[in-house]
């Protein structure tokens, strides 16, 4: 098993405030470990919730 990450080095792979990252974390928007008072994150869910996230490409139109 990979190491868990602490919230600040989440916030830094997501690109958010620290904060942003504490409130996806309240309203259960992004996967966390509870370690006692720690919360921590496993980087294949960070992973994984950056690719969720991704907005497909709109298909080019053909011109005429």
């Amino acid at each position: 098993m990979k190491p868990l990450k602490g919230i600040k080095f989440a916030a830094e792979f997501l690109g958010l405030p620290v904060t942003s990252v504490r409130g996806k974390v309240n309203r259960r928007e992004i996967p966390f470990v509870r370690l006692n008072r720690r919360i921590l994150f496993d980087m294949d869910d960070l992973q994984a919730f950056v690719e969720k996230l991704k907005v497909p490409p709109r298909p080019r139109r053909e011109e005429a």
